[in-house]
């Protein structure tokens, strides 16, 4: 049986409430709705400008609008790199379905491990990870055909090289970003790369744009770049640079062809190489410049600026003789020899028989000064005024420190170091009748005005001793070409190692000019290391100057000089270092 109960009388509510309590209730929720203005305040007046952005991060987006970067072309329009639009893959790590098979469909599409994909799915951002920049078109659409939840496609630009390997070393390359990062990218990355543009816009959870918010900033593409080079010229060069590397067994090899009328380059190429856009696995000999970063001792290439000195200031002429029996001499503590001992000679044939002791009695006739300040006009110990990346400028040592002796074998070549790049514009000055032409990587249309270094006559008759060493009797028969005159200077000079020399471990190189009478090209070769049995320049760098130049001046359209197929001497004439 229920029993019924009074709740009206019970104790508790016939105790008295103290007055104080209900005071506290009411002051405790008036000050939470106090706490709750005020935060109100604070968020939407005070901090309003911090919960916005807060908020637009979740859903707004501003979209970079990638400039086209600019084209480089080659002096006559044909392009060495352009950039082409390619997909990128992304995707929303939280959205990917993890379906095995569709996985390891994706990452043999995507050229990597299984492993790989599912660890960018998992470590990286849950909303936003790059799975591969810049695929191939094809490959974007079997992506985009595997119809794959929360896997998404972007369009970027690419760079591409159709010169491939051959122009490697001039154009360089760029990175991901499409930022220049060697060569003439990255010299002239700026004027290449013109200013990204941007659009504002409101995107959902699967990344897809809803509205735009804002007008958009449109791009400013990059500007095209025409360069000096010749790309028939170019690829030419580096074919027969690299045959000759080959076949001689050698550790690598440098061209550099130069218009002596413009000084623009038309060809610069260095063996090994590399392609441009398939960078994988690149060695730091693959990547260098030789042409332009490596020094060495020149050797003979340096006697006709002694020479071209001592009859400038008219202390010999063409014909004086010098005695250089009985091939050898010593100076102070040390003696210099030649390869062979010749007696009486000219001064035209101590250059055609390249003989370091007739060299040296001219050079020790001459103070040290006269002759540092003859090498500085030419550009030797002074980097080149070449916008390109990574030029050095080699070694000429004060003139106030040089012993007789070192002055005696700098006019050989051995005591200084230059660059192919240096050499090959030096020469330019006996192609200019004495003045050293400034050089340039881009297309130029007038003639360049040079900076006179030895007078035209004498400069003349330098350039006819030169013409002698590639004839019979010289030390670069080899250097002759098929329907023109040509005329250079051999020289071939022991590696440095450690603290000495290397006793069997050579550079040979071939510098000249052609037609000899009106130059209007001068082509360095350089073969590092040549170890198939054959080492001197007029044996393994004057063949790649002779096809070199033949092709150029083809190109070029220079009509032959020599109407009479030239008698080539094939036996091996030696030269001295």
């Amino acid at each position: 049986m229920s029993r019924s109960i009074a709740y009206t009388s019970s104790p508790l509510l016939a105790s008295p409430t103290p007055v104080w309590r209900s005071k506290f209730i009411v002051f405790a929720i008036a000050l939470a709705f106090a706490g709750l203005a005020g935060r109100a305040v604070y968020i939407q007046v005070i901090a309003n400008d911090f919960f916005q952005r807060q908020g637009e991060v979740r859903y707004a987006r501003t979209l970079a609008l990638p400039a086209n970067r600019g084209r480089i072309l080659d002096r006559n329009g044909i392009i060495l790199a352009s950039s082409i639009p390619v997909p990128s893959i992304w995707a929303i790590p939280e959205d990917v379905a993890r379906d095995p098979v569709n996985l390891k469909k994706l990452a043999k599409l995507l050229d990597m491990p299984l492993a790989d994909l599912n660890k960018k799915l998992e470590d990286e951002d849950k909303t936003f990870v790059w799975l591969k920049r810049q695929v191939d078109e094809s490959v974007g659409k079997e992506i985009e055909a595997l119809n794959l939840k929360g896997v998404y496609q972007r369009k970027e630009y690419k760079r591409k090289y159709p010169e491939g390997e051959a122009a490697a070393h001039v154009v360089g390359f760029t990175n991901v970003e499409d930022k220049g990062q060697e060569g003439i990218e990255l010299t002239f990355n700026k004027e290449l790369g013109g200013r990204d543009g941007s659009r504002r816009v409101i995107k959902d959870r699967m990344g897809r744009v809803v509205e735009d918010v804002r007008e958009q900033i449109a791009p400013v593409d990059g500007r095209d770049l025409q360069l000096s080079i010749d790309s028939k010229v170019q690829f030419f060069a580096y074919q027969k640079l690299k045959d000759a590397v080959l076949e001689h067994k050698a550790k690598a090899g440098s061209v550099v062809v130069l218009d002596v009328k413009t000084g623009e380059v038309l060809a610069l190429a260095n063996y090994p190489s590399y392609v441009p856009d398939k960078r994988q696995n690149l060695s730091g000999a693959q990547l260098r410049n030789r042409a332009l970063t490596d020094t060495f001792e020149p050797g003979s290439t340096m006697k006709p600026f002694v020479i071209a000195l001592s009859l400038n200031t008219g202390r010999v002429t063409p014909s004086t003789p010098i005695q250089t029996a009985p091939g050898r001499m010593t100076i102070g503590s040390a003696t210099i020899t030649d390869s062979h001992a010749h007696g009486v000679l000219s001064v035209i044939e101590v250059i055609q028989k390249s003989s370091n002791i007739g060299t040296a009695k001219i050079a020790l006739q001459m103070p040290a000064r006269e002759m540092w300040e003859m090498f500085s006009s030419l550009g030797f110990g002074q980097k080149p005024v070449l916008p390109f990346p990574g030029a050095v400028s080699g070694r000429l040592r004060p003139y106030k420190s040089w012993r007789p002796i070192e002055q005696a074998t700098m006019s050989y070549g051995y005591g200084i170091s230059v660059s192919l790049f240096q050499l090959a514009h030096a020469y330019t000055v006996f192609g200019r009748d004495g003045d050293l032409v400034p050089v340039s990587m881009q297309k130029v249309t007038d003639p360049a005005v040079g900076t006179p270094v030895f007078g035209t006559r004498h400069a003349h008759d330098v350039r006819n001793m030169l013409h002698l060493v590639t004839g019979p009797g010289g030390t670069a028969p080899k250097a002759q070409t098929m329907g023109y005159s040509v005329g250079g200077k051999t020289g071939t000079a022991h590696k440095v190692e450690g603290r000495g020399y290397a006793d069997k471990k050579y550079r040979g190189v071939f510098v000249g000019l052609a037609p000899i009478d009106e130059p209007r090209i001068a082509v360095a070769v350089m073969i590092d290391e040549p170890s198939n049995g054959q080492y001197f320049g007029g044996q393994v760098a004057a063949p790649v100057f002779s096809q070199t130049v033949q092709q150029t001046l083809k190109v070029l359209g220079i009509a032959p000089d020599m109407t009479v197929k030239p008698q080539i001497v094939t036996q091996v004439v030696e030269e001295s270092f």
